[in-house]
């Protein structure tokens, strides 16, 4: 998260509270962030992730993708549990993707080098934009993550005429907060920034948090990483929403800076 550096001493985020609604496991580095910036920062984690049910079946999908043309992992978590499930190793002839620069850099700690990962828009769009995805005819793809999400990436890579093969290495499964966190959203003070990367995690805080804690974050300011989620919030009553442009850590908390200046003027 070089790209903040030349913020931390201006304290940008001073009095100012940051929900992080990130998996636990992926929060700390954000969170960590956060205060460094001058921030408080409040975990409410999103999502809850587990491994996938059938470890035997996913191993071996996993040891088939090996040899596909292409595979794409679509998270720091597929990451983290299909190297936990099996040892990868890829040839030079395989094009190994990563839907971020955080997902490429777990993927290069497992000894996964030449990733590749778009620079600018680290998204699915982004991803499918690589020249090396666009001509798939006849080619193998796997796509390594958890059911549900976003479909953008399998239909694209069907109307490439590639064969694909999804390896659901994890899933996700919805919140249950703890009576401590929900008081400590309760009694957070304003300005209230919350970051918010899927729809899915907007949909859980949706039904799991109580209705006066849910509209104490609506009432706040929004950073979501797409303008199709962004449109999602909005029609959750969500008044004041900002778009990073991905959902790396940096340019989040840059959309969050942003939102406090706003949130001041």
């Amino acid at each position: 998260m070089a790209k903040m550096d030349a913020m931390d001493m201006h304290n940008r985020l001073a009095g100012a509270t940051v929900v992080v609604t990130r998996p636990a496991a992926s929060a700390g580095p954000i969170k960590r962030r956060v205060r460094q910036l001058g921030g408080n920062a409040l975990g409410l984690p999103g999502t809850t992730l587990r491994k996938a049910d059938d470890a035997k079946a996913v191993k071996a999908a996993l040891v088939a993708a090996k040899s596909s043309d292409v595979v794409v992992f679509v998270s720091p978590a597929a990451v983290k549990y299909a190297f936990a499930l099996a040892k990868l190793r890829f040839t030079r002839a395989t094009h190994v993707c990563a839907m971020g620069e955080t997902t490429a850099r777990a993927l290069r700690r497992h000894g996964v080098k030449n990733v590749l990962v778009p620079l600018d828009t680290q998204n699915s769009e982004g991803l499918l934009a690589l020249p090396e995805l666009q001509r798939l005819r006849g080619k193998r793809v796997a796509i390594i993550g958890a059911p549900g999400g976003r479909e953008l990436l399998m239909s694209t890579f069907k109307s490439r005429k590639a064969r694909v093969q999804a390896v659901h290495v994890y899933r996700r499964m919805p919140p249950r907060f703890r009576r401590d966190q929900l008081a400590l959203l309760e009694n957070v003070d304003v300005p209230l920034i919350t970051l918010i990367t899927s729809e899915e995690i907007l949909d859980n805080l949706r039904a799991v948090l109580p209705l006066p804690l849910f509209g104490k974050l609506a009432a706040g300011e929004l950073v979501v990483s797409s303008l199709r989620l962004a449109l999602a919030a909005r029609r959750s009553l969500f008044g004041s929403v900002h778009v990073a442009t991905s959902p790396a850590p940096a340019d989040l908390l840059r959309a969050a800076c942003g939102a406090l200046a706003h949130h001041r003027l």
